[in-house]
């Protein structure tokens, strides 16, 4: 099989995580942009992509790249391209844009424009046409504008990879699979000790630690990807891809803990839990995390996701400085990560932080940031005290 480029888009701040990632599974050639990684496989590694990545929110295959000026230009580009090989005039196809151009601004006039060039091109040779379909299309097109020049991809993905198929149960804003798992990698989760997510909602952090812990395919539970429609749809090499990234996954030998003080949370991540096929791993209580203490032994790894004033009524002054005294004064030996968009409310933590990483959580800029408990006072590591 012969190899072709793809890029893999994401989140500002994975660039790098994911380029790694890109390199565990074997990719070639990777190049980091700006929320996106290219790379180089084939169609067996396409596939591999899309089920074991776990910071990829798409995975698109360029198909052809021209330059284009006006609408003019830009039918006459798309119509030139022979859509025979992707697409017969009995399918559905849907046509998703992105734009950085002073030519092009407004994104559903160029699909419009697209879908026209592609609709002509068939109707001029055999009097019929395929037609839109915007929830199950065959065919999703991606159309690249940046400045003047056109990049057409076949999305491989279909539905933002962020849709792992496990989560059938949400609370308020509940955050991105892809995010989520973001966060544990730059955390430095690797599954080598005990867990927790003291705030966790409808328990996306705690599937995707346990997918990570015991290197299980990040979109194992999904129902489907846009290539299964694909006329090169090759479903035993993907069935052989499957199968040997299951042979890879690794025993887990600690423990995963959920906290949230909100039971209806509780049965939410409990659902959730099981529609992924980790309840195994993971152990979810209505418990109040500012009425906590640390359980286990040896050092704990915590990463929550805090609510924030644009979420939840509460005293924010307040609130975070009850993360601070809980921290201090109940979880010895924990590294302590969490992720807020209340760049303000961090101050009445009380802490410092040793890490601040700058990411987005949809548009809002937020803070994944760490915090390290010592055992003990941290001058009691250092010297000896009378205490």
């Amino acid at each position: 099989m012969e190899n072709f480029k793809m890029t893999a888009k994401t989140f500002f701040g994975f660039e790098e995580i994911l380029a790694k990632e890109l390199q565990l599974l074997g990719a070639q050639k990777i190049e980091i942009g700006t929320r996106v990684v290219s790379f180089m496989g084939d169609k067996g590694f396409m596939y591999k992509a899309n089920l074991a990545l776990r910071t990829a929110l798409k995975i698109l295959k360029p198909i052809h790249t021209f330059k284009a000026y006006n609408d003019k230009s830009l039918y006459e580009g798309i119509k030139k391209m022979d859509w025979s090989e992707y697409l017969n005039e009995h399918q559905t196809f849907l046509v998703e844009t992105t734009l950085h151009s002073e030519h092009f601004n407004h994104s559903q006039f160029v699909a419009l424009k697209t879908k026209d060039a592609i609709v002509d091109q068939f109707r001029e040779l055999n009097g019929k046409r395929p037609s839109i379909d915007k929830d199950f299309p065959d065919l999703q097109i991606h159309i690249h504008i940046d400045r003047d020049t056109v990049t057409v991809s076949l999305d491989t993905s279909g539905a933002s990879l962020h849709h792992r198929g496990y989560r059938s149960a949400t609370n308020i804003a509940p955050i991105n699979e892809v995010l989520a798992a973001g966060m544990l990698i730059l955390s430095g989760w690797e599954g080598k000790s005990h867990f927790l997510d003291p705030m966790c909602g409808s328990g996306t952090i705690l599937a995707e630690a346990a997918m990570i812990a015991c290197n299980i395919p990040a979109n194992i539970n999904r129902k489907e990807f846009a290539f299964e429609k694909w006329t090169d749809w090759d479903a035993e090499l993907f069935d052989n891809i499957l199968e040997s990234l299951l042979k890879k996954t690794r025993e887990f030998h600690y423990t995963i803990k959920g906290y949230d003080k909100a039971p209806s949370a509780v049965t939410k991540a409990k659902d959730n839990v099981r529609n992924a096929n980790l309840d195994e791993y993971i152990t979810i209580t209505n418990e109040n995390f500012f009425d906590s203490k640390k359980e286990t032994e040896g050092p704990l790894h915590m990463v929550f996701n805090p609510p924030y004033g644009e979420r939840l009524d509460i005293d924010m002054e307040r609130f975070y400085r009850e993360i601070g005294d809980t921290l201090k004064q109940n979880y010895p030996n924990t590294n302590a990560w969490f992720i807020t968009a209340n760049l303000e409310a961090l101050k009445f933590v009380g802490l410092k932080p040793s890490r601040k990483i700058k990411l987005f959580n949809g548009k809002l800029e937020a803070r994944l940031v760490k915090y390290e408990m010592y055992e003990g006072s941290k001058k009691g590591k250092y010297m000896n005290t009378d205490e």
